[in-house]
């Protein structure tokens, strides 16, 4: 017999699913190319990509397919869209170190450019790296609990 935790989603459910993943594409569309704001630009433009990646759980929106293999699959989407960020700022760093040329330190904005730590040492980076090492341990324990 078996166990009710290993059913998988309903047709409905794998619909909703479906419509979502859809939906938020074409939300993120919508959002880029209104012309009132540039700032429901920016999020449309981090929507865009975040659509373009769950794009992947397409296949998983089918009946019969457990929810906890859509969890682990979205989890695995979102650390791949942390490590994409981190590579990217990392290159962003890197281009401005080979490509342009330093702050001048006589004016105000080279002396506001020299006192900025490093990429390496901001919160951002930092929390971005803490969130895919966390997506990475929690993945582990779910395939680790589920063998």
């Amino acid at each position: 017999m078996s166990d009710s935790r290993e059913q998988g989603m309903t047709r409905q459910g794998a619909l909703r699913l479906e419509y979502f993943i859809i939906g938020l594409g074409i939300f993120a569309l919508v959002l880029i190319f209104q012309p009132f704001s540039l700032t429901l630009f920016a999020v449309g433009s981090v929507l865009v990509v975040i659509a373009g990646l769950i794009n992947n759980l397409l296949p998983m929106a089918q009946p019969g397919v457990p929810v906890r293999s859509v969890v682990i699959v979205t989890m695995v989407v979102f650390m791949i869209f942390c490590i994409v960020l981190l590579v990217s700022i990392a290159a962003a760093h890197l281009y401005g170190v080979f490509f342009l040329k330093p702050p001048d330190p006589n004016t105000t904005s080279g002396k506001i450019q020299l006192n900025t730590p490093p990429f390496w040492m901001q919160p951002l980076v930092w929390g971005i790296a803490a969130v895919t090492v966390a997506l990475a341990a929690a993945i582990a324990a779910m395939k680790k609990a589920r063998s």
